[in-house]
Protein backbone atom coordinates (compact mmCIF):
# COMPACT_ATOMS: atom_id res chain seq x y z
CA UNK A 1 0.00 0.00 0.00
CA UNK A 2 1.46 2.97 -0.83
CA UNK A 3 1.89 6.14 1.52
CA UNK A 4 -0.93 9.03 0.00
CA UNK A 5 0.57 12.32 -1.57
CA UNK A 6 -1.07 15.42 -2.78
CA UNK A 7 -0.14 18.76 -3.90
CA UNK A 8 -1.46 21.77 -5.93
CA UNK A 9 0.28 22.96 -8.59
CA UNK A 10 0.53 26.46 -9.48
CA UNK A 11 2.92 29.20 -10.92
CA UNK A 12 3.82 32.67 -10.66
CA UNK A 13 1.78 33.34 -13.63
CA UNK A 14 -0.50 31.76 -16.24
CA UNK A 15 1.02 29.74 -19.48
CA UNK A 16 3.76 28.18 -16.83
CA UNK A 17 3.42 24.87 -18.27
CA UNK A 18 1.36 23.87 -15.66
CA UNK A 19 -1.15 21.96 -18.04
CA UNK A 20 1.71 19.89 -19.49
CA UNK A 21 3.69 19.29 -16.50
CA UNK A 22 0.02 17.67 -14.84
CA UNK A 23 -0.43 16.00 -17.74
CA UNK A 24 3.47 14.12 -17.40
CA UNK A 25 3.04 14.39 -13.43
CA UNK A 26 -0.01 12.31 -13.69
CA UNK A 27 0.48 9.83 -16.39
CA UNK A 28 4.26 9.05 -15.45
CA UNK A 29 2.75 8.17 -11.97
CA UNK A 30 -0.20 6.04 -13.61
CA UNK A 31 2.31 4.43 -14.78
CA UNK A 32 4.75 3.64 -11.56
CA UNK A 33 1.39 1.63 -10.46
CA UNK A 34 0.15 4.46 -8.70
CA UNK A 35 -3.55 5.71 -8.75
CA UNK A 36 -3.46 9.01 -9.30
CA UNK A 37 -6.70 11.36 -8.87
CA UNK A 38 -6.66 14.86 -10.92
CA UNK A 39 -8.36 18.23 -10.30
CA UNK A 40 -8.89 21.10 -11.82
CA UNK A 41 -9.08 24.88 -10.08
CA UNK A 42 -11.68 27.13 -11.62
CA UNK A 43 -13.57 26.57 -14.68
CA UNK A 44 -11.95 24.82 -17.18
CA UNK A 45 -13.31 22.15 -20.08
CA UNK A 46 -9.99 21.25 -21.79
CA UNK A 47 -7.10 20.43 -19.13
CA UNK A 48 -9.34 18.09 -17.52
CA UNK A 49 -10.05 16.09 -20.85
CA UNK A 50 -6.40 15.69 -20.90
CA UNK A 51 -6.15 14.78 -17.15
CA UNK A 52 -8.67 12.33 -17.48
CA UNK A 53 -6.61 11.29 -20.59
CA UNK A 54 -3.43 10.85 -18.53
CA UNK A 55 -4.65 9.62 -15.07
CA UNK A 56 -7.89 6.80 -16.30
CA UNK A 57 -9.75 8.50 -13.74
CA UNK A 58 -12.15 11.65 -14.46
CA UNK A 59 -10.91 14.99 -13.65
CA UNK A 60 -12.91 17.00 -11.70
CA UNK A 61 -13.47 20.97 -10.79
CA UNK A 62 -12.58 22.70 -7.73
CA UNK A 63 -14.33 26.32 -8.27
CA UNK A 64 -14.97 28.49 -4.97
CA UNK A 65 -16.48 30.86 -6.99
CA UNK A 66 -19.52 28.74 -8.04
CA UNK A 67 -19.18 25.59 -5.22
CA UNK A 68 -18.97 26.11 -1.47
CA UNK A 69 -16.27 25.12 0.76
CA UNK A 70 -18.31 22.35 2.28
CA UNK A 71 -18.99 20.87 -1.07
CA UNK A 72 -15.66 20.96 -2.78
CA UNK A 73 -14.62 18.84 0.75
CA UNK A 74 -17.41 16.39 -0.31
CA UNK A 75 -16.39 16.32 -3.75
CA UNK A 76 -12.36 15.82 -2.68
CA UNK A 77 -13.27 13.09 -0.08
CA UNK A 78 -15.67 11.02 -2.15
CA UNK A 79 -13.02 10.69 -5.19
CA UNK A 80 -9.48 10.69 -2.94
CA UNK A 81 -10.90 8.24 0.26
CA UNK A 82 -14.18 7.43 -1.27
CA UNK A 83 -14.58 4.58 -4.04
CA UNK A 84 -13.33 6.99 -6.87
CA UNK A 85 -16.69 7.37 -8.68
CA UNK A 86 -16.15 5.32 -11.93
CA UNK A 87 -13.30 3.43 -10.91
CA UNK A 88 -14.19 1.59 -7.34
CA UNK A 89 -11.40 3.01 -5.68
CA UNK A 90 -10.06 5.50 -3.75
CA UNK A 91 -6.63 7.10 -4.66
CA UNK A 92 -2.95 7.29 -4.06
CA UNK A 93 -1.85 10.71 -5.38
CA UNK A 94 -4.30 13.76 -5.44
CA UNK A 95 -3.17 16.26 -7.97
CA UNK A 96 -4.85 19.99 -8.49
CA UNK A 97 -3.99 21.86 -11.40
CA UNK A 98 -4.44 25.97 -10.42
CA UNK A 99 -5.32 27.99 -12.71
CA UNK A 100 -3.19 31.33 -13.50
CA UNK A 101 -0.79 32.43 -10.98
CA UNK A 102 -0.61 30.95 -7.00
CA UNK A 103 -2.06 34.13 -5.72
CA UNK A 104 -3.98 35.14 -8.36
CA UNK A 105 -8.10 34.93 -8.02
CA UNK A 106 -11.43 37.92 -8.43
CA UNK A 107 -11.01 38.39 -4.82
CA UNK A 108 -9.03 41.22 -3.32
CA UNK A 109 -8.68 38.97 -0.21
CA UNK A 110 -7.76 36.15 -2.28
CA UNK A 111 -9.95 34.05 -0.70
CA UNK A 112 -10.91 32.37 -3.80
CA UNK A 113 -7.59 32.24 -5.02
CA UNK A 114 -5.38 28.88 -5.55
CA UNK A 115 -3.56 29.32 -2.72
CA UNK A 116 -6.64 29.79 -0.69
CA UNK A 117 -7.82 26.66 -2.48
CA UNK A 118 -4.34 25.06 -1.28
CA UNK A 119 -5.04 26.17 1.96
CA UNK A 120 -8.62 25.07 2.89
CA UNK A 121 -7.75 21.16 1.45
CA UNK A 122 -4.29 21.36 3.51
CA UNK A 123 -2.09 20.39 0.31
CA UNK A 124 1.47 22.18 0.07
CA UNK A 125 2.06 24.02 -3.65
CA UNK A 126 4.34 22.78 -6.06
CA UNK A 127 5.66 25.76 -8.16
CA UNK A 128 6.27 25.58 -11.52
CA UNK A 129 8.89 28.42 -12.75
CA UNK A 130 9.02 29.71 -16.44
CA UNK A 131 12.63 29.96 -16.46
CA UNK A 132 13.13 31.45 -19.80
CA UNK A 133 15.89 34.96 -19.27
CA UNK A 134 15.81 34.09 -15.95
CA UNK A 135 18.86 33.22 -13.21
CA UNK A 136 19.46 34.93 -10.00
CA UNK A 137 16.35 36.74 -10.09
CA UNK A 138 14.49 33.13 -9.15
CA UNK A 139 15.45 33.66 -5.55
CA UNK A 140 13.84 36.61 -4.88
CA UNK A 141 10.60 35.12 -6.68
CA UNK A 142 10.76 32.12 -4.64
CA UNK A 143 11.29 34.07 -1.46
CA UNK A 144 8.46 36.56 -1.94
CA UNK A 145 6.12 33.79 -2.75
CA UNK A 146 6.53 32.09 0.56
CA UNK A 147 6.59 35.18 2.71
CA UNK A 148 3.41 36.46 1.31
CA UNK A 149 1.55 33.61 2.87
CA UNK A 150 3.38 32.60 5.59
CA UNK A 151 0.17 30.07 6.13
CA UNK A 152 1.03 28.19 2.65
CA UNK A 153 3.51 25.73 2.57
CA UNK A 154 5.30 25.70 -0.79
CA UNK A 155 7.28 22.75 -0.93
CA UNK A 156 9.10 22.96 -3.66
CA UNK A 157 9.51 24.37 -7.58
CA UNK A 158 10.09 22.30 -10.61
CA UNK A 159 11.90 24.30 -13.17
CA UNK A 160 10.26 24.53 -16.37
CA UNK A 161 11.20 25.74 -19.92
CA UNK A 162 15.15 25.81 -19.49
CA UNK A 163 17.92 26.94 -21.89
CA UNK A 164 20.65 23.75 -21.41
CA UNK A 165 22.19 21.89 -18.74
CA UNK A 166 24.33 25.13 -17.98
CA UNK A 167 21.65 27.01 -17.15
CA UNK A 168 20.13 24.59 -14.84
CA UNK A 169 23.16 24.46 -12.58
CA UNK A 170 22.56 28.09 -12.32
CA UNK A 171 19.74 28.13 -11.49
CA UNK A 172 19.68 25.12 -9.03
CA UNK A 173 22.89 26.66 -7.32
CA UNK A 174 21.01 30.43 -6.63
CA UNK A 175 17.92 28.34 -5.16
CA UNK A 176 19.72 26.25 -2.93
CA UNK A 177 22.15 29.08 -1.91
CA UNK A 178 19.24 31.67 -1.19
CA UNK A 179 16.16 29.59 -0.19
CA UNK A 180 15.42 26.39 1.60
CA UNK A 181 12.91 24.84 -1.26
CA UNK A 182 13.90 21.45 -3.46
CA UNK A 183 14.39 22.05 -6.50
CA UNK A 184 11.78 18.92 -7.52
CA UNK A 185 12.82 18.71 -11.46
CA UNK A 186 14.47 20.81 -14.43
CA UNK A 187 12.64 20.20 -17.52
CA UNK A 188 14.21 21.81 -20.92
CA UNK A 189 12.62 23.72 -23.30
CA UNK A 190 11.78 21.43 -26.02
CA UNK A 191 8.99 21.89 -28.89
CA UNK A 192 7.93 18.74 -28.90
CA UNK A 193 6.15 18.67 -25.23
CA UNK A 194 4.15 21.98 -26.00
CA UNK A 195 0.54 21.64 -27.28
CA UNK A 196 -0.72 23.46 -29.57
CA UNK A 197 -3.31 26.11 -28.20
CA UNK A 198 -6.09 28.07 -29.29
CA UNK A 199 -7.97 31.32 -28.08
CA UNK A 200 -9.79 29.13 -24.78
CA UNK A 201 -6.55 27.23 -24.16
CA UNK A 202 -5.19 23.72 -25.21
CA UNK A 203 -6.51 22.05 -28.35
CA UNK A 204 -8.98 19.30 -26.89
CA UNK A 205 -7.65 16.24 -26.36
CA UNK A 206 -10.43 14.70 -28.24
CA UNK A 207 -9.75 16.88 -31.16
CA UNK A 208 -5.75 16.61 -31.31
CA UNK A 209 -4.49 13.67 -33.74
CA UNK A 210 -1.97 11.60 -31.88
CA UNK A 211 -3.18 12.82 -27.66
CA UNK A 212 -2.15 9.51 -26.30
CA UNK A 213 1.14 9.71 -28.05
CA UNK A 214 1.61 13.15 -26.62
CA UNK A 215 0.69 12.08 -23.32
CA UNK A 216 3.18 9.57 -23.38
CA UNK A 217 6.07 11.94 -24.51
CA UNK A 218 4.65 13.94 -21.66
CA UNK A 219 5.41 10.84 -19.24
CA UNK A 220 8.60 10.10 -20.90
CA UNK A 221 9.62 13.62 -20.06
CA UNK A 222 8.81 13.96 -16.73
CA UNK A 223 10.42 10.76 -16.16
CA UNK A 224 13.54 11.96 -17.12
CA UNK A 225 13.26 14.87 -15.72
CA UNK A 226 11.51 15.22 -12.42
CA UNK A 227 12.59 13.08 -9.10
CA UNK A 228 9.19 11.39 -8.16
CA UNK A 229 9.84 9.86 -5.58
CA UNK A 230 11.25 13.11 -4.08
CA UNK A 231 7.93 14.81 -5.21
CA UNK A 232 5.76 12.41 -3.37
CA UNK A 233 8.29 12.34 -0.68
CA UNK A 234 8.01 16.33 0.24
CA UNK A 235 4.65 16.30 -0.49
CA UNK A 236 3.23 12.97 1.65
CA UNK A 237 0.33 13.51 3.81
CA UNK A 238 -0.68 12.14 7.26
CA UNK A 239 -1.63 9.11 8.23
CA UNK A 240 -5.44 10.34 7.88
CA UNK A 241 -4.52 11.98 4.04
CA UNK A 242 -5.98 14.73 3.07
CA UNK A 243 -9.18 15.67 4.34
CA UNK A 244 -11.92 18.08 4.58
CA UNK A 245 -10.32 21.26 6.72
CA UNK A 246 -14.42 21.41 7.93
CA UNK A 247 -16.65 19.03 8.48
CA UNK A 248 -19.66 19.08 5.60
CA UNK A 249 -22.96 20.26 6.43
CA UNK A 250 -25.77 17.72 7.11
CA UNK A 251 -27.87 20.05 4.73
CA UNK A 252 -25.36 20.40 2.09
CA UNK A 253 -24.71 16.63 1.96
CA UNK A 254 -28.54 16.05 1.12
CA UNK A 255 -28.65 19.17 -1.38
CA UNK A 256 -25.45 19.00 -3.52
CA UNK A 257 -25.66 16.98 -6.64
CA UNK A 258 -22.47 15.08 -5.23
CA UNK A 259 -24.86 13.66 -2.58
CA UNK A 260 -26.73 9.69 -3.62
CA UNK A 261 -29.83 10.54 -4.93
CA UNK A 262 -33.18 8.47 -4.67
CA UNK A 263 -33.30 5.84 -7.36
CA UNK A 264 -34.10 6.58 -10.41
CA UNK A 265 -36.93 6.00 -12.32
CA UNK A 266 -37.66 2.37 -13.51
CA UNK A 267 -37.59 3.75 -17.29
CA UNK A 268 -35.22 6.46 -17.79
CA UNK A 269 -35.08 9.64 -20.42
CA UNK A 270 -33.17 9.72 -23.01
CA UNK A 271 -30.99 12.38 -23.96
CA UNK A 272 -28.84 13.00 -26.81
CA UNK A 273 -25.62 14.19 -26.02
CA UNK A 274 -22.98 15.95 -28.88
CA UNK A 275 -19.99 14.18 -28.01
CA UNK A 276 -17.25 14.31 -30.71
CA UNK A 277 -14.45 15.89 -32.23
CA UNK A 278 -16.13 19.52 -33.06
CA UNK A 279 -18.08 18.79 -28.81
CA UNK A 280 -16.58 17.68 -25.55
CA UNK A 281 -17.40 20.69 -23.12
CA UNK A 282 -18.96 18.64 -20.43
CA UNK A 283 -18.60 18.82 -16.73
CA UNK A 284 -18.16 15.31 -14.53
CA UNK A 285 -20.75 16.84 -12.51
CA UNK A 286 -23.13 17.71 -14.70
CA UNK A 287 -22.92 14.33 -16.58
CA UNK A 288 -23.42 12.33 -13.30
CA UNK A 289 -25.93 14.90 -12.34
CA UNK A 290 -28.00 14.21 -15.42
CA UNK A 291 -27.25 10.15 -14.63
CA UNK A 292 -28.46 10.47 -11.28
CA UNK A 293 -31.63 12.39 -12.47
CA UNK A 294 -32.78 9.65 -14.55
CA UNK A 295 -31.19 10.12 -17.82
CA UNK A 296 -29.78 7.80 -19.62
CA UNK A 297 -27.07 9.72 -22.12
CA UNK A 298 -26.28 8.66 -25.97
CA UNK A 299 -23.82 10.33 -27.88
CA UNK A 300 -24.57 12.00 -30.86
CA UNK A 301 -21.51 12.51 -33.61
CA UNK A 302 -22.41 15.42 -35.24
CA UNK A 303 -19.94 15.25 -38.11
CA UNK A 304 -20.82 11.34 -38.95
CA UNK A 305 -24.36 10.59 -37.60
CA UNK A 306 -26.44 10.37 -40.32
CA UNK A 307 -29.50 10.01 -38.16
CA UNK A 308 -30.30 11.24 -34.42
CA UNK A 309 -30.30 8.01 -32.20
CA UNK A 310 -33.87 6.28 -31.69
CA UNK A 311 -36.18 6.91 -28.96
CA UNK A 312 -34.55 10.37 -27.71
CA UNK A 313 -36.55 12.11 -25.71
CA UNK A 314 -34.28 15.47 -25.12
CA UNK A 315 -31.10 17.03 -26.31
CA UNK A 316 -28.33 18.77 -24.66
CA UNK A 317 -25.81 19.83 -26.80
CA UNK A 318 -22.62 21.23 -24.95
CA UNK A 319 -20.03 23.75 -26.20
CA UNK A 320 -16.63 22.84 -27.92
CA UNK A 321 -15.55 24.29 -31.47
CA UNK A 322 -17.95 23.95 -33.72
CA UNK A 323 -16.34 26.75 -36.00
CA UNK A 324 -13.02 24.18 -36.63
CA UNK A 325 -15.45 21.54 -38.12
CA UNK A 326 -17.79 24.05 -39.69
CA UNK A 327 -17.51 22.68 -43.39
CA UNK A 328 -18.01 18.86 -41.89
CA UNK A 329 -20.95 19.89 -39.99
CA UNK A 330 -22.91 21.55 -43.03
CA UNK A 331 -22.10 18.71 -45.20
CA UNK A 332 -23.74 16.49 -42.82
CA UNK A 333 -27.35 17.90 -44.54
CA UNK A 334 -28.60 15.09 -42.78
CA UNK A 335 -27.91 15.20 -39.54
CA UNK A 336 -28.72 18.55 -39.87
CA UNK A 337 -32.32 18.15 -41.02
CA UNK A 338 -32.70 15.26 -38.37
CA UNK A 339 -31.45 18.18 -35.43
CA UNK A 340 -34.16 20.70 -37.25
CA UNK A 341 -36.91 18.10 -37.50
CA UNK A 342 -36.30 17.25 -33.68
CA UNK A 343 -36.23 20.53 -32.23
CA UNK A 344 -38.54 22.65 -34.35
CA UNK A 345 -41.23 20.08 -35.72
CA UNK A 346 -41.61 17.71 -32.76
CA UNK A 347 -40.47 20.25 -30.14
CA UNK A 348 -37.96 17.63 -28.34
CA UNK A 349 -36.80 19.69 -25.13
CA UNK A 350 -33.33 21.04 -25.87
CA UNK A 351 -30.74 22.42 -23.81
CA UNK A 352 -27.87 24.09 -25.59
CA UNK A 353 -24.50 26.07 -24.54
CA UNK A 354 -22.17 28.24 -26.20
CA UNK A 355 -20.89 25.71 -29.01
CA UNK A 356 -24.60 23.93 -28.82
CA UNK A 357 -26.01 27.54 -29.67
CA UNK A 358 -23.65 28.27 -32.75
CA UNK A 359 -24.80 24.72 -34.30
CA UNK A 360 -28.09 25.44 -33.94
CA UNK A 361 -28.26 28.97 -35.90
CA UNK A 362 -28.88 29.69 -39.71
CA UNK A 363 -25.36 29.59 -40.08
CA UNK A 364 -21.68 30.07 -38.92
CA UNK A 365 -19.66 32.74 -40.23
CA UNK A 366 -15.81 32.01 -39.96
CA UNK A 367 -12.86 34.45 -39.27
CA UNK A 368 -11.86 33.70 -43.00
CA UNK A 369 -15.38 34.72 -43.67
CA UNK A 370 -16.86 31.65 -45.01
CA UNK A 371 -20.14 31.40 -44.22
CA UNK A 372 -21.62 27.46 -43.21
CA UNK A 373 -25.29 26.39 -43.20
CA UNK A 374 -26.13 25.06 -39.79
CA UNK A 375 -29.16 23.51 -38.44
CA UNK A 376 -31.65 26.65 -38.37
CA UNK A 377 -32.94 26.39 -35.40
CA UNK A 378 -32.04 29.07 -33.98
CA UNK A 379 -33.47 32.51 -36.22
CA UNK A 380 -30.24 34.12 -36.09
CA UNK A 381 -26.27 33.78 -37.55
CA UNK A 382 -23.31 33.12 -35.67
CA UNK A 383 -20.24 34.97 -36.60
CA UNK A 384 -16.69 34.39 -35.53
CA UNK A 385 -14.19 37.15 -33.57
CA UNK A 386 -10.79 37.45 -33.37
CA UNK A 387 -11.53 38.93 -29.74
CA UNK A 388 -13.94 37.45 -27.24
CA UNK A 389 -17.35 38.97 -26.99
CA UNK A 390 -17.75 37.17 -23.29
CA UNK A 391 -15.18 35.47 -21.28
CA UNK A 392 -15.56 35.02 -17.52
CA UNK A 393 -17.70 34.73 -14.52
CA UNK A 394 -21.53 35.75 -15.22
CA UNK A 395 -24.31 36.93 -13.03
CA UNK A 396 -27.64 36.01 -14.04
CA UNK A 397 -31.25 36.79 -13.02
CA UNK A 398 -34.27 34.60 -13.78
CA UNK A 399 -36.88 36.12 -16.04
CA UNK A 400 -39.49 33.56 -15.16
CA UNK A 401 -39.88 32.84 -18.49
CA UNK A 402 -37.67 29.43 -18.74
CA UNK A 403 -39.57 26.30 -18.82
CA UNK A 404 -37.31 25.08 -15.92
CA UNK A 405 -35.56 26.66 -13.47
CA UNK A 406 -31.66 25.96 -13.09
CA UNK A 407 -31.78 27.47 -9.74
CA UNK A 408 -31.78 24.84 -6.72
CA UNK A 409 -33.87 25.49 -3.87
CA UNK A 410 -32.87 27.56 -1.02
CA UNK A 411 -31.54 25.03 0.94
CA UNK A 412 -28.65 24.45 -1.41
CA UNK A 413 -28.55 28.09 -2.74
CA UNK A 414 -28.94 30.19 0.85
CA UNK A 415 -26.09 29.04 2.26
CA UNK A 416 -24.15 32.19 2.16
CA UNK A 417 -21.62 30.84 5.30
CA UNK A 418 -20.77 28.22 3.12
CA UNK A 419 -19.90 30.42 0.20
CA UNK A 420 -22.82 29.97 -1.50
CA UNK A 421 -24.68 32.88 -3.55
CA UNK A 422 -27.72 34.18 -1.85
CA UNK A 423 -28.56 37.03 -3.96
CA UNK A 424 -31.48 35.23 -6.37
CA UNK A 425 -29.22 35.17 -9.21
CA UNK A 426 -27.45 32.02 -10.99
CA UNK A 427 -23.47 32.48 -11.29
CA UNK A 428 -21.89 30.76 -14.36
CA UNK A 429 -19.27 31.48 -16.62
CA UNK A 430 -19.01 32.39 -20.66
CA UNK A 431 -15.99 31.84 -23.23
CA UNK A 432 -16.88 33.06 -26.72
CA UNK A 433 -15.75 34.18 -29.56
CA UNK A 434 -18.88 34.45 -31.34
CA UNK A 435 -21.77 36.94 -31.37
CA UNK A 436 -25.31 35.68 -32.61
CA UNK A 437 -26.49 38.80 -35.07
CA UNK A 438 -29.24 38.94 -37.21
CA UNK A 439 -32.53 37.61 -35.32
CA UNK A 440 -35.79 37.22 -36.82
CA UNK A 441 -37.55 39.91 -35.41
CA UNK A 442 -41.13 38.64 -35.63
CA UNK A 443 -39.78 35.13 -34.37
CA UNK A 444 -41.20 34.23 -31.21
CA UNK A 445 -38.29 34.82 -29.21
CA UNK A 446 -37.74 34.84 -25.23
CA UNK A 447 -34.89 34.74 -22.66
CA UNK A 448 -34.39 32.94 -18.92
CA UNK A 449 -31.90 35.51 -18.13
CA UNK A 450 -31.24 38.79 -17.52
CA UNK A 451 -27.51 39.26 -17.64
CA UNK A 452 -26.05 41.69 -14.50
CA UNK A 453 -22.56 40.95 -15.11
CA UNK A 454 -20.96 39.40 -18.48
CA UNK A 455 -22.07 39.47 -21.83
CA UNK A 456 -24.71 36.71 -22.25
CA UNK A 457 -26.51 37.43 -26.24
CA UNK A 458 -26.61 40.53 -26.71
CA UNK A 459 -25.11 42.08 -22.99
CA UNK A 460 -28.58 42.15 -21.69
CA UNK A 461 -29.99 38.64 -22.04
CA UNK A 462 -28.91 35.50 -22.36
CA UNK A 463 -30.95 31.62 -22.26
CA UNK A 464 -32.91 32.34 -26.06
CA UNK A 465 -36.22 30.66 -25.16
CA UNK A 466 -37.80 29.28 -28.10
CA UNK A 467 -39.92 26.10 -29.78
CA UNK A 468 -39.03 23.94 -26.56
CA UNK A 469 -35.20 25.20 -26.71
CA UNK A 470 -32.90 27.43 -24.61
CA UNK A 471 -29.91 28.26 -25.86
CA UNK A 472 -27.14 30.35 -23.90
CA UNK A 473 -23.68 31.67 -24.12
CA UNK A 474 -23.30 31.47 -20.45
CA UNK A 475 -21.96 27.71 -19.03
CA UNK A 476 -23.65 26.17 -16.34
CA UNK A 477 -22.20 23.14 -13.80
CA UNK A 478 -24.39 21.01 -11.68
CA UNK A 479 -22.88 22.54 -8.36
CA UNK A 480 -24.07 24.97 -5.46
CA UNK A 481 -26.61 26.69 -6.10
CA UNK A 482 -27.40 25.64 -9.87
CA UNK A 483 -29.31 22.32 -10.27
CA UNK A 484 -29.66 22.53 -14.02
CA UNK A 485 -29.31 19.02 -14.48
CA UNK A 486 -31.99 17.67 -12.24
CA UNK A 487 -34.02 20.49 -13.27
CA UNK A 488 -33.80 19.74 -17.21
CA UNK A 489 -34.51 16.15 -16.55
CA UNK A 490 -37.55 16.67 -14.86
CA UNK A 491 -39.09 18.93 -17.67
CA UNK A 492 -37.96 16.43 -20.41
CA UNK A 493 -39.28 13.62 -18.34
CA UNK A 494 -42.67 16.04 -17.96
CA UNK A 495 -43.05 16.53 -21.57
CA UNK A 496 -42.59 13.03 -22.90
CA UNK A 497 -44.69 11.74 -19.85
CA UNK A 498 -47.87 14.34 -20.94
CA UNK A 499 -50.93 13.48 -22.44
CA UNK A 500 -52.02 14.28 -25.41
CA UNK A 501 -54.09 17.42 -25.75
CA UNK A 502 -57.05 15.84 -27.37
CA UNK A 503 -59.01 18.02 -26.11
CA UNK A 504 -57.56 21.07 -27.75
CA UNK A 505 -59.40 22.39 -30.60
CA UNK A 506 -58.42 22.69 -34.12
CA UNK A 507 -57.78 25.84 -35.70
CA UNK A 508 -59.40 26.60 -38.47
CA UNK A 509 -57.36 26.90 -41.59
CA UNK A 510 -54.39 25.80 -39.49
CA UNK A 511 -52.10 23.79 -40.99
CA UNK A 512 -49.96 21.62 -39.43
CA UNK A 513 -46.65 22.33 -38.54
CA UNK A 514 -44.39 22.32 -41.41
CA UNK A 515 -42.15 19.15 -41.83
CA UNK A 516 -38.46 20.89 -42.57
CA UNK A 517 -36.51 17.47 -43.13
CA UNK A 518 -34.30 18.39 -45.87
CA UNK A 519 -35.10 22.08 -45.96
CA UNK A 520 -32.07 24.24 -44.83
CA UNK A 521 -32.87 26.85 -46.92
CA UNK A 522 -35.98 27.09 -44.77
CA UNK A 523 -35.53 29.11 -41.47
CA UNK A 524 -37.85 27.42 -39.41
CA UNK A 525 -39.14 30.61 -37.40
CA UNK A 526 -40.50 32.30 -40.21
CA UNK A 527 -44.05 31.11 -38.89
CA UNK A 528 -47.69 32.50 -38.99
CA UNK A 529 -49.07 34.37 -36.35
CA UNK A 530 -51.87 31.26 -36.60
CA UNK A 531 -48.63 28.37 -36.34
CA UNK A 532 -47.03 30.65 -33.36
CA UNK A 533 -50.29 30.68 -31.78
CA UNK A 534 -50.89 27.00 -32.13
CA UNK A 535 -47.20 26.10 -31.01
CA UNK A 536 -47.71 28.17 -27.68
CA UNK A 537 -50.89 25.84 -27.23
CA UNK A 538 -49.32 22.74 -27.64
CA UNK A 539 -46.64 23.76 -25.52
CA UNK A 540 -49.19 24.86 -22.34
CA UNK A 541 -50.61 21.63 -22.68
Amino acid sequence: MFHRSGWLLSAAHKSSGKTTLSIGLAAALRGAGRRVQTFKKGPDYIDPMWLAQASGRACWNLDPHLMGWGEIDALVQREVHGTGHGTGQGADVTLVEGNKGLYDGLALDGSNSNAALARHLGLPVVLVIDARGMTRGVAPLILGYQAFDRDLRIAGVILNRLGGSRHEAKLRAVIEHYTDVPVLGAVQQDAALEIVERHLGLVPSQEADGALRTVQRLAEAVRQQVDLDRLLAVTAAPAEAVVPARPVPMELRAAAPLAPSPAAPAEPVRIGVAMDRAFGFYYADDLLALREAGAQIVAIDTLHDALLPPRLDGLFLGGGFPETSAAAIAANTSLRSALQQAIVGQRMPTYAECGGLMLLARSLRTLDGQVHPMVGAIPGDVVMHARPVGRGYVRLRPSGAAPWSALAEPVAHGASDDGLPADGCMHAHEFHYSSLENLDPAAPIDYAWQVERGHGIDGRRDGLLIHRLWASYSHLRSVGHCGWAKAFVDHVRQVRDAKPCADLPELPGLPDLPDLSGRSDLPPDRLTAARARRAKELLSC
